[in-house]
């Protein structure tokens, strides 16, 4: 006879390495797309408060609220693990442990996220590139800094080996009880 009183079992730590690049990539768009929610609301409010009544007034200001507001969305959901587009696609932020980050480590890996995006913009703003050649460059560049994470020995981005973070593939445990209709 088996005995009852068998402890459950624990779980194992993730593993370390990053889920595909595509897939990475896929909730990188989506995240993007939930994001525009997250602008609307937040520039109908700073314009409601500041009494802006043209899209250019008050420009600078509007991006660093946005730049705060974003931080507070990204550093809130990474300290729980992850976004509404990490979720979907079962993708998890830890530390080098394998354990949830902390808000501080959030904030940083937030900060050091714009890596994606502050080069060209710089660039832009130095040579004073017309939108077109803006974009190019801006796709350019996180393309060239996405296949970057080939190099690195867990497929990482820079910004999360620079953080101390790790995204790794996250799959829900199955809830007790539940009948699964088909495999696929």
């Amino acid at each position: 006879m088996s005995d009852m009183t068998e402890s459950p079992a624990t779980p194992a730590a993730p593993s370390l390495t990053a889920p595909p690049l595509p897939r990475r990539m896929a909730c990188w768009l989506y995240e993007g797309m939930l994001l525009f929610g997250v602008v609307f609301i937040a520039g109908y409010l700073f314009s409601a408060l500041t009494q802006t009544r043209h899209a250019l007034d008050n420009r600078h200001m509007q991006q660093a609220f946005l730049f705060i507001v974003f931080g507070i969305y990204f550093v809130w959901f990474w300290s729980k693990g992850q976004t509404l587009a990490m979720k979907t696609w079962h993708i998890r932020v830890v530390d080098r442990q394998g354990a949830p980050i902390t808000q501080a480590r959030a904030l940083l890996r937030y900060v050091l996220s714009w890596l994606w995006f502050l080069p060209p913009l710089a660039a832009g703003g130095i040579f004073n590139l017309p939108a077109g050649e803006l974009t190019v460059i801006t796709i350019g560049w996180v393309l060239v800094w996405a296949l970057l994470a080939r190099f690195h020995p867990q497929r990482q981005f820079l910004h999360d080996a620079l953080a101390g973070t790790h995204l790794v593939h996250h799959q829900p445990p199955e809830p007790p009880g539940r009948r699964k209709l088909w495999n696929l």
